[in-house]
């Protein structure tokens, strides 16, 4: 079942394809002449999304690349709510589910975009670069508004005249220019959308544009207007079940495996996103014109949650009651409890976050047609991108005393009593637990000169050749908080009797900031059923940094009665994290770069089987600079007055804080050849070889480099000598200055039928090698003591340290029935499956069967490549992050007379997410490596390879014209209520981990064109 399931897609793909051939060839199959009257000719139009597929295949079938398109039903009407959705139903296309970067959080709309399996992605303008200010080099494509475009093009293999840049593909927004319409036209749209999960009000989304052309003694002007206005309110309810651990004190002569407990929450989500756009165009004279064009893409976004954290610092002591264990030894089953420790902690946390964020675009661009043989293309363009954000968590503690836990069913169960109800309903059963600031703010710019040559001949083969030189001028400032995220205590469990005599509990009056129970109503759409919990009040994590002062005095207070009751103690007030002011927190990096291309455009027509095609070279120099720091803070070691000192010998290395400056320079030659065979009845073929590079992003090129020196000794308790047993030289860069781009050799070829407008059966075969991927490896940083000798750190940096590939296949089938009974004419299907293989090879292997250590960040390599279970075994032979084997689309489409509608499911197979991320990560694992000198030991840093499950979700949408100019319709997404899960890897198996509920969406729309 599970194989049929991973590719009944393409079966149904070719299958179909197979079944419409037949029906195709008989539409092309010579019949016998009927004479013709005038009155029996008829005029058919097409509109709609039936007109928007016929245009898109055009694109496909005329261009000199391989390019799949989506076009617009109708002016500012794209097929989806976002362009992120828009760019999943391109074949060999998907989008990740999780926010970026965090795969804790649901994106309901989709975040990154992959094509073919990689993310190398580049996105464009009408042609010209865009990106966000987010420390990447493209768009974050879901900010952007869809009511903007015109149409979205995929390119999948480069030609020397398009920007460098793109290893697995070239995403193109189209906007609409004034000169697409013969004169006067105007659309308006109004939407209102409903979130089933979060219920309340309907949120609006509005649009509207404006464009027309005039005959002036002055030339053809034409000015186009467009605004866009959209707020979208959405809800999503989680279920995590926590890493299970191995125990082997709760069965006798048997280890099994439990978690410590399940958690839950529940995320609100708003966002506004406004577009505005403006184009000029002017027309002197037939071989001059002008435009002129000001985009500009904002959005607002904010999310709250309400989320019962896990924090329990002792699993290897919870006891379960009734326990039930699976074959693997897994629980099943049962009741846990952690009387020991007074219960299983729990962080209640009330986190917010908020975003503000725009990309501004300008270009100018001027066409002249200098004579029949010679055109000149000047471009100038300038972007200004700017994100800045504050992410804000407060939290509550609680020492639950029981969990009763069924994980059998499609949802974990949860288990509580009255009683246990009534203790999680209590305030004076929680204390203050934590705060936790994130901050960041960035900018991003480019300034750009294009200039292209074309030069058109009158020859049997060569059909024109162009060439060209781009300069741009480039600069990335990044900050974020240091710490990155600053996580503080107010007072924990594991603080009690040295630090605090007690926790800040809410229930006593010096501590009583406001907190808030939370009644979890429609919970997984009711589906599922939790407890109500105490929250910190929204205020405390919107108060930053007021309320963490407030909050963090009562640490002070309880610290201060433990240091009078021992006689010692340190009760440093709470710093918030710094903003602005530490080198680290900042990422400042520039970039230039000269590119020249020259390319040949040709064609044999007189062959039996005509082909034409371009070949090219684009020459592209690179040169960067980053500003950074280096510095070292090595621990100091007090040596006794008189003491001896035996052992490794300590280096005499002086802390400090060094800037630096880095240049780096790099050139690339790029060559590519496209060539295409036209067959006869509609079929052609393709070949395209190609050479593409891909540069590292911004945030991988910070120039900061932080360096410790960590001496571990001991004092002989008789001779009191000190006994120096291991120097330890070791650092993290936050980014690598001198990284080259990651290069591809790729090789694209493909069979395309179009046996009538918009009909079309094409296959694709890709083969991209990979050449310089950006790894975490170990270097050496070279520093001198005292007295000049120099001392090698090991440095954990990015560098360029693996090779791999990415091969497989697309399959893309879609057709209106014509050829059917009266009833059913007006249907379509449109169907696409892609196979992705890929594998990552590092030049210098990192890999033992166990993992060691107890730190968990990036210089614990094994743990962070290969992945490490709780009890400390190692994964390994992981593919690469983000990547689906399988994916697909299916639609069944109808266009008839004033009804539109379609019903589209995407599909995409499992895929791994991360490894050693927050929620699977820990530092309490078990040693049982039978060589390790610490057997047994419960401090090992573990890290579990995370999944998203297969997903599929059916979207839909239907409309009626009223009139030939307004329609209304009817928009939903995830009609089939599907929930997005997340499994974990344990060498028991690959284990269930979250689940994530967003339910149904609806949007009413009316659309009216004028």
């Amino acid at each position: 079942m599970k194989h049929l399931n991973k590719t009944a897609m393409a079966i149904a793909v070719a299958h179909i394809g197979v079944m419409s051939g037949t029906s195709a060839w008989a539409q092309t199959t010579p019949a016998e002449p009927q004479p013709a009257t005038p009155a029996e000719t008829k005029v058919v139009v097409v509109s709609g999304q039936r007109a928007a597929l016929q245009s898109a295949q055009k694109i496909k079938q005329d261009s000199d690349e391989i390019v799949d398109s989506i076009n617009a039903d109708d002016i500012g009407k794209l097929p989806d709510r976002s362009v992120t959705e828009v760019l999943q139903r391109v074949v060999g296309v998907t989008i990740d589910r999780s926010m970026a970067g965090d795969p804790q959080h649901y994106a309901v709309e989709g975040s990154g975009v992959a094509i073919r399996g990689l993310n190398y992605v580049r996105s464009e303008l009408n042609g010209r670069d865009s990106f966000s200010a987010n420390g990447s080099r493209s768009l974050s494509f879901e900010d952007v508004p869809p009511e903007l475009m015109a149409g979205v093009d995929v390119y999948k293999n480069p030609s020397a005249e398009q920007i460098e840049g793109a290893i697995s593909g070239l995403v193109n927004l189209r906007t609409a220019m004034p000169f697409d319409y013969k004169g006067f036209r105007g659309a308006i749209s109004g939407q209102m959308s409903y979130s089933t999960l979060r219920e309340g009000k309907a949120t609006p989304s509005t649009s509207l544009l404006l464009s027309d052309r005039w005959q002036t003694p002055f030339g053809e002007f034409g000015l186009l207007v467009d605004f866009a206005k959209s707020q979208s309110d959405t809800r999503t309810d989680n279920f995590q079940i926590e890493p299970y651990y191995p125990r082997d004190n709760l069965v006798p002569g048997k280890t099994v495996w439990v978690p410590k407990g399940v958690t839950w929450r529940t995320m609100e989500f708003e966002r506004e996103r406004k577009g505005q756009y403006a184009a000029a165009q002017w027309r002197p004279n037939r071989d001059l014109t002008a435009s002129l064009t000001y985009f500009k893409s904002s959005y607002q976004n904010s999310w709250s949650e309400q989320a019962m954290l896990m924090s329990h610092a002792t699993p290897y002591a919870i006891q379960v009651a009734n326990g039930v264990y699976g074959a693997n030894g897994a629980l099943l089953s049962g009741t846990l409890s952690d009387p020991e420790n007074g219960g299983i902690n729990l962080n209640p946390d009330r986190r917010v976050s908020s975003r503000d964020s725009s990309t501004t675009d300008i270009a100018l661009n001027v066409q002249w047609r200098v004579n029949q043989d010679w055109t000149i293309r000047n471009d100038f363009q300038r972007i200004r991108a700017r994100t800045s954000a504050l992410d804000s968590d407060v939290a509550t503690g609680l020492r639950l005393q029981k969990q009763g836990l069924d994980l059998t069913g499609g949802l974990p169960s949860l288990i509580f009593d009255d009683a246990d109800r009534a203790a999680l309903a209590n305030p004076n059963n929680y204390y203050w637990g934590y705060t936790m600031e994130h901050l960041d703010r960035s900018t991003a710019s480019n300034n750009v000169w294009k200039t292209d040559f074309q030069r058109n001949f009158d020859h049997a083969v060569a059909r024109d050749l162009r060439f060209g030189v781009r300069f741009t001028d480039r600069k990335s400032n990044t900050q974020n908080s240091n710490p990155s995220y600053n996580w503080q205590p107010i007072t924990q469990p594991w603080m009690l009797g040295w630090n605090i005599p007690t926790l800040a509990y809410l229930g006593d009056p010096r501590f009583g900031s406001e907190a808030r129970v939370h009644q979890f109503n429609n919970f997984f759409n009711g589906s599922a059923s939790v407890p109500a919990a105490v929250f910190p009040a929204d205020a405390l994590a919107r108060g930053y940094p007021d309320s963490y002062e407030t909050l963090h005095g009562y640490h002070t207070v309880l610290c201060q009665e433990q240091a009078a009751i021992q006689g010692w103690g340190d009760c440093a007030p709470w710093k918030k994290a710094t903003f602005g002011t530490d080198p680290a927190e900042i990422n400042n990096v520039s970039e230039k770069t000269r590119a020249f291309y020259t390319q040949l455009r040709f064609g044999f027509d007189d062959l039996k089987y005509p082909v034409d095609g371009n070949i090219g070279v684009r020459y592209v120099k690179t040169d960067m600079k980053a500003a950074g720091y280096t510095v070292l803070a090595p621990n100091t070691t007090v040596i006794p007055p008189g003491a001896a000192v035996v052992g490794v010998p300590i280096p005499d290395i002086r802390a400090f804080s060094s800037p630096g400056d880095f240049q780096n320079t790099y050139n690339n030659v790029l060559p590519s050849l496209n060539l295409r065979l036209k067959g006869n009845d509609g079929w052609q073929f393709r070949l395209a070889l190609a050479k593409a590079i891909s540069r590292p992003d911004f945030n991988k090129l910070q120039a900061y480099n932080s360096l410790s020196q960590v001496v571990n000794s001991s004092v002989d308790p008789v001779t009191g000598a000190v006994n120096v047993s291991n120097v330890s030289l070791t650092g993290e860069a936050a980014g690598n200055p001198m990284l080259r781009p990651t290069t591809s050799t790729q090789l694209d070829l493909t069979a395309e039928w179009y046996f009538k407008p918009g009909g079309s059966l094409t296959l694709a075969l890709f083969n991209k090698r990979l050449k310089d991927i950006v790894v975490d490896q170990l270097v050496n940083v070279q520093l001198p003591d005292t007295a000049g000798a120099m001392h090698n750190f090991a440095v954990t940096s990015p560098v360029n340290g693996a090779k791999g590939h990415a091969r497989g296949f697309e399959l893309a089938y879609q057709q209106y029935y014509d050829s059917v009974p009266d009833w059913l004419k007006g249907i379509g299907v449109q169907a696409s499956f892609t196979f992705v293989d890929s594998k990552r090879d590092l030049y210098n292997p990192v890999y033992s069967a166990y993992c060691s250590g107890s730190a968990d960040g990036a210089v614990n390599l094994n743990l962070n490549i290969n992945g490490c279970d709780t009890d400390g075994r190692v994964f390994g032979d992981l593919p690469l992050q983000g990547l689906s084997r399988r994916s697909g689309n299916l639609a069944l489409m109808y266009d008839r007379g004033p009804v539109s509608a379609r019903v589209a499911y995407n599909w995409r197979s499992r895929s791994l997410q991360a490894v050693n991320t927050y929620g699977a990560r820990g530092t309490d694992g078990k040693d049982t490596n039978p060589a390790s000198p610490t057997y047994g030991a419960e401090n090992l840093a573990w890290g579990l390879p995370l999944w998203a499950e297969a997903y599929g979700q059916v979207d839909a949408s239907i409309f009626y014209k009223i009139t030939e100019k307004l329609s209304i319709g009817l928009e939903a997404q995830n009609l089939n209520d599907v929930q997005f899960r997340q499994t974990m890897d344990q060498h028991i198996g690959n284990m269930n981990h979250t689940w994530f509920k967003t339910g149904p969406r609806y949007t009413a729309q009316l659309h009216y064109t004028f």
